[in-house]
């Protein structure tokens, strides 16, 4: 039996993207540029023979997911569970802005501790339980999936971090994904194995990283 494949795709490219603001559960809408990025990822993706696909309840996730179901002919389902992470009083906001008005407690946050964001926002332990619960329900019973997540890049990397098994102040090693760009997991009988990550047709630079990135 073929063992089961995640491949996590990071939602096209938003205005709030560009200039590095905190979206979290905000629900910003895809850019031209993003429509663009995501028609053309969903061209690539269509030829791996998706077997399912799972979205984030958020309009840009949604709009991601859409591309590639109306290739392939699948019905994409949604899920609160897969949302970016709730970035609290932090929403709304720039890195340089947050850095500023909190600066002890974002640099925490992007440091990899477990803090919530925000103040009253989520911690990535939560982000990471609430969405692997997600595909771990999607795949239950099943083999030889290509199961695909149209989510976020925050959520993305706790995904993966949970799944390879990495203690949570290391889930930082995993580089960000770029705005439509995928990276897939396999199954093993053993584990969960990283086969390709930050993958798209052209390197795309990434924006908003945890919107905590200093920008020049």
């Amino acid at each position: 039996m073929a063992g089961n494949r995640v491949l996590l795709w990071r939602h096209g490219q938003t205005d709030w993207n560009m200039v590095n603001r905190f979206q979290g559960h905000s629900d910003i809408a895809l850019n031209d540029v993003g429509r663009y990025q995501v028609q053309h990822a969903a061209e690539i993706l269509a030829g791996m023979n998706p077997t399912s696909i799972i979205s984030s309840d958020l309009g840009r996730a949604r709009e991601t997911a859409q591309a590639l179901a109306n290739l392939v002919g699948l019905s994409v389902t949604t899920y609160e569970n897969l949302r970016e992470t709730n970035g609290g009083l932090w929403e709304g906001k720039t890195g340089a802005e947050n850095r500023a008005e909190d600066f002890q407690n974002f640099i925490r946050w992007i440091d990899g501790d477990d803090n919530p964001a925000g103040t009253t926002g989520e911690k990535r332990s939560e982000v990471a339980a609430r969405a692997v619960g997600v595909i771990n329900k999607a795949l239950e019973g099943k083999t030889d999936q290509l199961l695909v997540v149209a989510t976020h890049g925050g959520t993305a990397r706790c995904v993966l971090g949970q799944l390879l098994q990495l203690p949570l102040s290391h889930w930082g090693v995993i580089g960000g994904l770029s705005n439509a760009s995928w990276s897939i997991l396999e199954r093993n009988p053993r584990q969960w194995n990283l086969i390709e990550h930050n993958a798209g047709s052209i390197p795309e630079p990434v924006y908003g990283e945890e919107s905590g990135a200093t920008t020049s």
